[in-house]
């Protein structure tokens, strides 16, 4: 019987002890928590966006970073396979906005249950509270794994420690180091779905202020469009955070990186309406209100916490009386609100991403099987690779399809 040991009960672990084990080995997964899925139980917000309800194309297209080396991988374990699998352990799932995929209970935590018991059914023996200090192949060709219960060996290694965002739950990079030290190249670890900093002073008065139907476009120095999305986001005293802002940080964590240049966000507040009609609704607005001052007449049209940094902004002051506004004014005010303009010029800290972009070199990788094209015997699964995906499902995914090619092949090759 070969014996396999995975490191890191993540999804991704998870996902590979139970599928070797099906294949006839005998699996040992280490875990340093004192607990599985640590990072996985807070995904979503406590719910668990598990996948995409979307076809092949658009899976791969929801991974930005390296998704064409996932090909094979969701080929062979896809999202309808993973949504399968949940339904037949008694977790039923269903599809909200963009696509996204969450357990009917909202339970992050009935997630992690059922991958938990589903390794321990398969006959996975799970170490918690172990530390792995090292993976040394051997002359004989097996592997030592060194861990804090003393010395394992196995025929083969599953390492899915993950990245080095969310560090309180487990994941510090510990694989990488090992991954180094077997000869692999790490691509520097940076930031991957993460809220944005902005140069912007007056974005502290907007802490808190949830926008949900918002247009963002976010454009290089020179004016070319990096990204754009529509839905909701989040002021912070730092800028800017929520779901669209997250899904649009890789492309702009990259330009921010690559070319060590600022990066302009443009919301259009009022998507809805063209500049015409917007022009005509203030008019309509300003009519309403002719007598009272300018500051006392935004109540119909914006968010209250809002409304001083408009007033700002426009240049208009406070304090004028509506119908003395002139038609040069308003129409500022029509171009400030479908082009309110914030400078971004760095991401929050990787500690504070929801995924690490960067890690070890897919092209070391077979993507058929996640074995090491440099050592045999070694396989890489979830996001310790150098692969990240858009937020909606995607990284997940890539976790769980990474995770069952890896345990699968472990088994059999």
């Amino acid at each position: 019987m070969k014996k396999i040991v995975v490191v890191g009960a993540g999804p991704a672990g998870l996902m590979a002890a139970a599928t070797a084990a099906e294949q006839g080995a005998r699996v040992t997964l280490l875990e340093k928590n004192s607990g599985a899925g640590k990072k996985l139980s807070i995904t979503g917000k406590g719910r668990c966006n598990l996948t995409a309800a979307v076809d092949g194309r658009d899976l791969i297209k929801g991974v930005p970073g390296n998704g064409r080396f996932l090909y094979s991988a969701f080929h062979e374990y896809s999202n309808n396979a993973l949504r399968d699998f949940f339904h037949k352990q008694g977790l039923q799932t269903k599809v909200e906005r963009g696509n996204r995929v969450f357990p009917v209970s909202d339970k992050a935590e009935d997630v992690v249950g059922v991958l938990v018991n589903n390794a321990r059914k398969a006959g996975v023996e799970i170490l918690f509270s172990t530390t792995v200090s090292g993976v040394i192949p051997k002359n004989t060709g097996l592997m030592e794994i060194k861990s804090g219960r003393g010395k394992l060996e196995a025929d083969a290694v599953i390492i899915s420690t993950g990245g080095i965002s969310y560090p309180g739950t487990g994941s510090t990079g510990d694989g990488y180091v090992w991954a180094e030290q077997l000869g692999h190249r790490v691509v520097e670890p940076r930031p991957g779905l993460v809220p944005l900093q902005v140069t912007e002073s007056w974005v502290k008065e907007l802490q808190g202020l949830s926008l949900k139907n918002v247009n963002a476009r976010a454009y290089t120095k020179q004016g070319k469009l990096i990204n754009e999305d529509f839905g909701e986001l989040l002021f912070t005293h730092y800028g800017l955070s929520g779901p669209i802002i997250l899904s649009m940080s890789h492309d702009i964590g990259e330009c921010l990186f690559a070319k060590r240049q600022p990066v302009t966000i443009k919301l259009d507040l009022k998507p809805a309406l063209a500049e015409e009609k917007l022009d005509n609704r203030i008019q309509r607005d300003f009519d309403k209100y002719s007598r009272k001052m300018f500051k006392n007449a935004l109540n119909d049209l914006l968010p209250r916490k809002m409304i001083p940094v408009i007033i700002f902004l426009s240049g208009i002051e406070a304090e004028k009386v509506c119908h003395q506004i002139n038609r040069s004014e308003r129409l500022g005010l029509v171009d400030l609100l479908k082009k309110f303009t914030l400078t971004v010029t760095g991401t929050r800290p990787i500690a504070e991403a929801i995924v690490t972009a960067g890690g070890v070199n897919v092209k070391e990788v077979n993507p058929r099987t996640m074995e090491s094209r440099l050592v045999r015997g070694i396989f890489f699964a979830g996001e310790i690779l150098d692969v990240n995906g858009y937020t909606g499902g995607y990284n997940l995914q890539a976790a769980f399809s990474t995770g069952y090619v890896a345990g699968k092949y472990a088994a059999l090759e």
